[in-house]
């Protein structure tokens, strides 16, 4: 049977949902759970990726649910933006549930099945904000994102972990409704649409400074995107489990962040409009200072995990950077770096829980010499650390290197300067414990003796870093397709 493109969509939707009930009727039996949930992963994969060819010839394939008010459509509409999040985040659920298996089981970790369940439901509101056709229904699936994820950073239960939990739900919730959809409503009063399309559709509906409100509105309101000072949530989840960890930070929650950021840019305002409003560079100047300030306060952590979160909230700055320069080269950076973060960051989590694991280890200075014991997942962190700080030949090269030349077509200095700046902080972290891991002797012979995480974990990490290597190689069909934003 040959399905149209709007059943595609639809069935990218529903198949993480079909999952999650599978995987709670099965939560009994682990080995038939676990199938099922890489069973869903692939077959979610499958679907999605289906739709690549489609967008590479020009096509924008749509789906239409209802219609709640005039112009208010809950609808869905592919487009290379939401083509590249989606298939990002549904190809690395299958790498994640690999991981997770290992994880899960090495730690011992309770309520393995609700673990399984909400991570399918985070993975289809992933793919609804990917898809979302307009603002209305990307809000839908943003929101259901925060709530389903809220029990997997809750997931140790404790006092503490809830605590944290419910910073990471009260910020995320507080901002999307106190401020983006107030600016939701506000497009639609003066637009009659919240509809995403090319050009955007604000131009003539709304002037400075009035223009400067509203996208202060959106940007803060984004709280997924972490600019300071709307971030503490993503520190506060780093309680979460490891495999959480890499869901919330390299792929479906703060991509879901700095991928709406840069669809309201895009289709919302549009770029030639927003362009010629002197308030767009309010958002280079907060994403700049968020980059620097996060990087300072990376370099003061000790714990691992810690330090990641912080670098997390810098790199996602670089894309609302990026979309904020307003230029073409700098857009299609910001999409290449969504995809270069999300292989390298997501290697860095994976190597950190793999530690964890092996180990039981969390602070950086208990960490000298781990390389010795563990050379394959240190070898994975050192080319996502890499991939972090834009070296070649790793993705993160890649994508700065399309930042920077945006930022030369602004003639922004400002944004150069920051991106020089953030790249010698990120070498100042990240080297000096690799460094260590590898050049020095332990100081203290751990109590457990080990060697590598299960052998699961060290597949996904190994996988995941040679992506890095991958997309520095092979970006360019992504760059085209990502390019088609640009058209009007």
């Amino acid at each position: 049977m040959i399905f149209s493109e709007a059943d595609t969509i639809l069935y990218a939707l529903i198949i993480p949902l079909v999952g999650a009930v599978a995987i709670a009727l099965t939560g009994r039996w682990p080995n038939v759970r676990e199938t099922v949930t890489l069973t869903t992963a692939v077959c979610l994969a499958v679907v999605v990726w289906s739709l690549v060819p489609t967008l590479q010839a020009g096509g924008r394939p749509e789906l239409v649910l209802g219609e709640m008010l005039p112009g208010l459509r809950i609808a869905f509409k592919v487009e290379p933006l939401g083509m590249l999040f989606a298939a990002l985040a549904s190809g690395l659920w299958i790498v994640n549930s690999v991981y997770s298996i290992g994880y899960m089981r090495g730690n011992n970790e309770q309520n393995q099945t609700r673990f399984y369940v909400c991570f399918a439901i985070a993975l289809a509101a992933a793919v609804g904000v990917a898809f979302s056709a307009n603002l209305l229904t990307l809000f839908i699936f943003y929101e259901v994102l925060t709530i389903s994820t809220y029990p997997l950073v809750a997931h140790k239960g404790d006092e503490a972990t809830v605590r944290s939990a419910r910073v990471y739900m009260g910020i995320l919730l507080g901002t999307s409704i106190g401020l983006l959809l107030p600016a939701m409503i506000w497009t639609y009063s003066v637009a009659g649409t919240l509809d995403f399309t090319p050009g955007g559709i604000l131009e003539g509906k709304i002037a400075e400074p009035l223009v400067g409100l509203l996208l202060l509105m959106f940007a803060f309101g984004i709280g997924k995107a972490a600019l300071m000072p709307i971030h503490r949530w993503l520190p506060a989840a780093m309680v979460a489990p490891t495999p959480v960890s890499a869901l919330l930070h390299a792929v479906a929650v703060v991509k879901a962040g700095v991928f709406t950021v840069t669809k309201v840019f895009v289709y919302i305002f549009g770029i030639d409009f927003l362009f010629n409003q002197p308030s767009h560079r309010l958002i280079i100047w907060m994403a700049c200072f968020t980059i620097v300030v996060s990087s300072f306060i990376a370099l003061r952590q000790t714990n691992l995990k810690r330090l990641l979160a912080y670098s997390t909230i810098g790199q996602l700055s670089y894309v609302v950077l990026a979309a904020s320069v307003l230029k073409p080269l700098s857009e299609v950076g910001a999409s290449m770096h969504m995809m270069a973060h999300a292989f390298g960051k997501i290697t860095l989590f994976f190597a950190a829980g793999a530690i964890y694991v092996a180990s039981k280890k969390t602070e950086i200075t208990d960490m000298r010499g781990i390389g010795r014991r563990m050379p394959w997942t240190m070898a994975a962190f050192a080319v996502g650390a890499l991939s972090m700080i834009g070296v070649p030949p790793t993705g993160g090269f890649i994508s700065k290197w399309y930042i920077l030349g945006g930022a030369i077509q602004d003639d922004n200095y400002l944004a150069l300067a920051t991106l020089v700046a953030s790249t010698l902080l990120n070498a100042a972290y990240f080297l000096p414990f690799i460094f260590a891991a590898f050049l020095y002797e332990e100081d203290v012979k751990p109590v457990k003796q080990h060697g590598e995480a299960p052998w699961p974990m060290v597949a996904a990490l190994t996988f995941t870093a040679l992506l890095t290597f991958a997309f520095f190689l092979f970006h360019q069909p992504i760059a085209d397709l990502e390019a088609q934003i640009l058209v009007k």
